[in-house]
């Protein structure tokens, strides 16, 4: 009788607490994917608008002074990639956001993105929607703890309302916070808040990624090999892609000591530069058609994917405001695509792989990048992307776009560094002292 009175108040508070989350993330994802869906809308006019200028992209300069301007006059809580900084803000203050951050960083995006900045509208929903939940989090005078998961669930539902997979956003929002750590107690609000916001999303018109990939017949231990052979070197660029971003911002941070303001005219004359150079304004902007172009396997030229890594790192590290997804997608699958032409591969298929597979060693989130894979391209692509996303995520190391990210564990056991702390605080790293049977074969001593 004793076990039976246990367990009847133990399903009690469970049942009471997943009905008393379902209805906070409900409101939760309709608060957030209603302003990500209204912030997408506007920049799809703004886009649309400056899209039927030739020369849009001259105005670059005057953009990022004003973006810039705009976040460090009003609300310097929103500079950066807006993902970041609601990471920094969940492991630091708790997950309050200044409602300021909503419509400065809205403005910001639009004209970063509308004239060119090349940057992603993922990070600034995610920002706009947990700045919007931190709001209602404040009305409902939530405890530290339920805040932190309603604040949370900001990231899923901008996550979904821009990439329309909720099962992903669901899994990155509970996936991003630590490397090593998965968060479970998020899982049921993240996912409820994901679903809403895709919903809302798709009624107020916003477009969403959808692929259609013809795997064909492939051996499987083949395309196994294939895979993590693909993986090491998305891994690779993935890193390289980090360092440049982190290169730039210390740059302009560090050694570039002028206005603000005026690193963001700089930043867009030296976009404008890479336009006159490349001849194209493929590496400006989101870049969404050139993804499309790479996934229904169109050839594209080789440099693809260093001009974006180039012209994201300038854009984002002179003022410039916007999400970092859109341009590892862009990375991703242009990487994938020159892969395939230089293996004689599925061209669609290495495309499509590469992209997520990015996102996973970029953002260290494997299962949200795995998960993707499913919702986008379909089970038979995801069950080949998985390789290339784990193998990825490994071979990236404890790098990042987010350096907010907590370490919970070493990727490895065989290197030892610092735990329970940011990515950029990371200080030490040594191998381990366990003899390995990889350093044994080098020796002599046997």
């Amino acid at each position: 009788m004793k076990q039976l009175n246990r367990d009847f108040v133990e399903e009690s508070v469970l049942l009471a607490s997943t009905l008393k989350w379902i209805l906070l993330s409900s409101f939760a994802g309709i608060v957030a994917g209603g302003t990500t869906s209204l912030f997408l809308n506007l920049l799809s006019y703004g886009i649309k608008i400056t899209s039927s200028w030739s020369s849009y992209y001259l105005f670059l300069p005057f953009a990022l002074f004003i973006s810039s301007w705009l976040v460090i006059k009003f609300a310097p809580e929103a500079e950066g990639h807006g993902t970041e900084k609601v990471i920094e803000s969940v492991h630091k203050r708790n997950g309050k956001i200044n409602l300021k951050v909503i419509p400065i960083k809205t403005l910001a995006t639009i004209i970063t993105l509308s004239f060119g900045g090349s940057a992603g509208k993922e990070g600034p929903s995610a920002q706009i929607g947990a700045g919007t939940a931190s709001f209602f989090a404040n009305l409902l005078k939530l405890n530290q703890d339920d805040y932190r998961r309603f604040v949370i669930c900001g990231i899923s539902a901008g996550f979904a309302g821009v990439f329309g997979t909720p099962i992903a956003g669901a899994i990155f929002a509970a996936e991003v916070l630590y490397v090593g750590r998965f968060s479970y107690r998020v899982l049921l609000p993240a996912l409820f808040a994901s679903y809403i916001s895709f919903f809302i999303n798709r009624y107020f018109g916003i477009s969403h990624f959808r692929y259609s990939i013809d795997v064909g017949s492939q051996n499987d231990f083949h395309m196994f090999i294939y895979m993590v052979v693909f993986g090491i070197v998305v891994g690779i660029v993935a890193l390289f892609f980090i360092k440049t971003l982190t290169f730039f911002e210390n740059l302009f941070k560090e050694k570039v000591q002028i206005y603000k303001p005026l690193k963001g005219f700089i930043g867009g004359i030296i976009l404008i530069f890479v336009v006159w150079v490349t001849k194209s304004t493929d590496y400006l902007g989101l870049g969404t058609d050139v993804i499309d172009r790479a996934i229904h396997g169109d050839e594209l030229t080789g440099l693809s994917f260093l001009g974006k890594i180039f012209t994201t790192s300038i854009t984002l590290s002179t003022g410039g405001s916007g999400g970092i997804l859109t341009p590892v997608f862009f990375i991703g699958s242009t990487l994938g695509n020159v892969w395939a032409q230089l293996v004689g591969g599925n061209i669609a298929m290495y495309s499509g792989i590469g992209m997520v597979a990015l996102l996973a060693a970029s953002a260290n989130t494997p299962l949200a990048a795995i998960t993707m894979s499913m919702e986008l391209f379909g089970v038979q692509t995801a069950t080949y992307a998985s390789i290339a996303s784990v193998v990825s995520y490994l071979i990236v190391g404890h790098h990042s776009v987010y350096p907010s990210q907590i370490l919970t564990f070493s990727k490895t056991p065989s290197i030892h560094c610092d735990i329970n702390c940011e990515l950029r605080q990371i200080h030490e790293l040594k191998l381990s002292n366990k003899p390995h049977l990889f350093l044994k074969f080098f020796r002599n001593d046997h």
